[in-house]
């Protein structure tokens, strides 16, 4: 499946969330303004599916390069069962959430190396292929207003990629394929929420 593809499908759940019947704190549209800070367009919908428990389908979308050389392209949708303490869009809340995407990334200079991955090779090398995974995640909603909430949320769990390794001067010529292992944060996110 390529990168239209994936994209397509996002963007497509996105709105089907979207057009389910709204009633008092059932439905939610959200923006992530860590990723609209990183220039990556996102959406995300949240569904009421009981008092205490909510359906998050969150989708994002980078599909410009920094330079000629340096490449942050990438798509992601995060689907993510929510329980929450008090009422629904309210306060303290657990999630565990699904994630898929394609990316390529490369010619980014940094030395980081983090529970094993070591991120300095996207220096010298540039990766396209797909990652798939899961993890949990705790985040705490403020009301602002009986229709705005600020959210903030962290998860932390595991993902396979599966991907191509090139060249990055001009990007060209492949060098390999490889599979790697990753276990560490897979969400960050401040959300501005408009609740129905």
């Amino acid at each position: 499946m390529d990168l239209k593809k994936i994209c397509f499908c996002v963007v497509i759940g996105l709105h089907a969330g979207l057009f389910l019947p709204a009633n008092a704190q059932h439905v939610a549209v959200k923006t992530n303004l860590v990723y609209d800070a990183t220039s990556t367009v996102n959406l995300g919908a949240e569904i009421g599916l009981a008092p205490k428990w909510t359906l998050d389908l969150s989708g994002n979308l980078n599909a410009w390069s920094k330079n000629d050389h340096t490449k942050w392209k990438h798509c992601m949708v995060q689907p993510e069962a929510r329980y929450w303490f008090c009422d629904r869009f309210s306060r303290h809340f657990i999630g565990a959430h699904l994630i898929g995407g394609a990316f390529n990334f490369g010619n980014i200079n940094n030395s980081l190396s983090f529970l094993g991955t070591d991120f300095s090779k996207l220096t010298d090398l540039r990766y396209q292929g797909y990652a798939y995974g899961c993890g949990v995640a705790y985040g705490f909603a403020f009301m602002l207003s009986k229709h705005l909430n600020l959210e903030l949320e962290a998860g932390f769990g595991y993902l396979y990629l599966d991907y191509d390794i090139y060249e990055c001067d001009g990007c060209g010529r492949r060098v390999a394929k490889d599979s790697h292992h990753y276990v560490g944060p897979t969400k960050a996110a401040i959300n501005l929420v408009f609740v129905f």
